[in-house]
């Protein structure tokens, strides 16, 4: 391989892992706190439909962006009130959201767009990288390789870690995802801190899903994220809910999906679908290989009951 297609690698895995990034992060505050979040896939779907809607209608892929994240938080909303308030199985919630997101994506692009399969192109997030910097070796062709989306994804991972470990709020959140009841005795508002947990999980889920749709193609289709918000999932339980270990996982799941297209411009006679598969195969031994030596918050997935003993 050589300099031009490692560094072509290198670009793509950080393209490809970013939307991952960004879901997984939101994952790790919604689980932190205590509340398992399946739905991720749906929230991104939603993000990145309503990043291309949105910057469609305004012509602004910045007030797109915000549309696709503001779409994921109402779907995390509702997740959120299922399972705070109502007490329900937070995956058959998460599942729910997932099956009616599609749906609803498929839908809208009949009506607002008025054709099926994928809406129609538009205005991309620009990253324009001067003439003088683009010239210098390997730090050029790295610069064109990526996009605004990327920057902040590793400028979330540092600010993720310093919100957990670092700050009060932080504090609250992993009281509240080890012991809800002692942080309830300890006067810290469970229910609150819940919501606000899986509400960032999805308006980051959206924020994902814009970068997929705004930061690599400037448009929606059909099933676009397939599968990446449990590949984000997968990420977050191989990170063992940790900002850097989520990065790692993220890197290692794009870099998968990465060689897979620059793989087959090699001269190896194996079938396409070989490919394809690779990215879904390392979440499959990830999955199979690490979870039982991770550690997950102790109260995710339990519901709180206020006052219960």
């Amino acid at each position: 391989m050589d300099s031009f297609n490692f560094i072509s690698l290198i670009t793509a895995t950080l393209r490809i892992a970013t939307p991952l990034l960004f879901a997984a992060l939101g994952g790790m505050f919604s689980e932190r706190s205590g509340v398992v979040n399946i739905g991720m896939e749906g929230m991104m779907t939603m993000g990145a439909f309503f990043a291309v809607y949105v910057t469609h209608v305004t012509g602004s892929p910045v007030m797109g962006i915000f549309g696709g994240m503001v779409a994921g938080g109402v779907l995390a909303l509702i997740h959120a009130f299922l399972s705070v308030n109502l007490k329900a199985d937070q995956v058959i919630s998460g599942t729910a959201i997932n099956l009616f997101s599609t749906a609803l994506a498929s839908f809208l692009i009949t009506r607002l767009f008025g054709k099926g399969g994928q809406t129609d192109i538009v205005k991309g997030l620009p990253f324009h990288v001067p003439e003088s910097v683009a010239s210098i070796p390997v730090i050029g062709p790295f610069l064109s390789g990526i996009n605004w989306f990327v920057i902040l994804a590793i400028v979330l991972v540092f600010v993720s870690y310093f919100v957990i470990y670092k700050t009060p709020f932080g504090l609250r959140v992993r009281s509240v995802g080890e012991h809800p009841k002692a942080a309830d005795t300890l006067g810290i508002n469970v229910y609150k801190t819940r919501y606000i947990c899986v509400i960032i999980s999805g308006m980051l889920a959206g924020l994902g899903g814009a970068a997929l749709s705004l930061g690599i193609t400037p448009l929606y289709k059909e099933n676009m994220v397939a599968g990446r918000g449990f590949i984000a999932l997968a990420a977050l339980i191989f990170g063992n809910w940790k900002p850097f270990g989520i990065l790692g996982a993220c890197l290692l799941f794009g870099f998968g999906e990465a060689f897979q297209i620059v793989a087959q411009g090699f001269t190896w006679s194996l079938p396409t679908e070989f490919y394809s598969a690779i990215p879904y195969i390392l979440t499959m031994l990830a999955l199979a290989g690490f979870v039982g030596k991770t550690q997950g918050p102790a109260a995710s997935g339990q519901p709180y009951e206020k006052n219960s003993r």
